[in-house]
């Protein structure tokens, strides 16, 4: 683990990060995006299984691409909406709650997938799968207040690919 790695896990740092440092990643992310070609960004910096999500913007119907956190699951990756603990939901999990598919890039592969937003008993077990691999997720759900974070399934179109995405999460860890 790399030291970049080790200050993302910390919970104190993470705290930190969610309350003051949360708009200098933003900037970053853009410029390292824009200077990679979308190749890379903050996440990957941080060792943080991430992926850009492109949809089809809900109100513009302009395509509008994201980078997000994933969580492997059994069938596909889960993505949840926390917005770095802020009181709204991102813009990219409203414009996902729209759409049926979206494209997902990660390191040059380019993956199409159903989205499913979950809820329920479903919803509950894949927030304990995504506390269990990213349990600063806690700290950002008690920063939002009421706000219940959106968690989405994204299931490779291609059964193949679920399988591609699992490795790279576990590569990447």
């Amino acid at each position: 683990m790399n030291p970049l790695q080790r200050v993302a896990r910390n919970p104190t740092a993470y705290r930190w990060l969610v309350l003051n440092g949360h708009r200098i990643a933003e900037r970053l992310e853009a410029v390292l995006r824009f200077a990679s070609n979308g190749r890379l960004g903050v996440l990957d910096l941080l060792g943080i299984p991430n992926v850009q999500i492109t949809t089809s913007g809900r109100k513009t119907g302009l395509a509008r691409t994201a980078t997000v956190q994933y969580v492997p699951a059994a069938d596909g990756m889960l993505v949840v909406g926390s917005n770095w603990g802020r009181e709204r939901h991102p813009s990219w999990s409203a414009n996902l709650k729209a759409c049926e598919r979206v494209i997902i890039r990660r390191r040059g592969d380019r993956i199409v997938a159903k989205v499913r937003l979950l809820t329920g008993t479903e919803r509950e077990e894949a927030w304990a799968t995504a506390l269990a691999h990213w349990p600063n997720f806690r700290i950002a759900q008690a920063r939002a207040g009421g706000r219940r974070f959106r968690v989405f399934l994204l299931t490779p179109i291609d059964p193949g690919q679920t399988r591609v995405a699992r490795e790279q999460a576990s590569s990447a860890s």
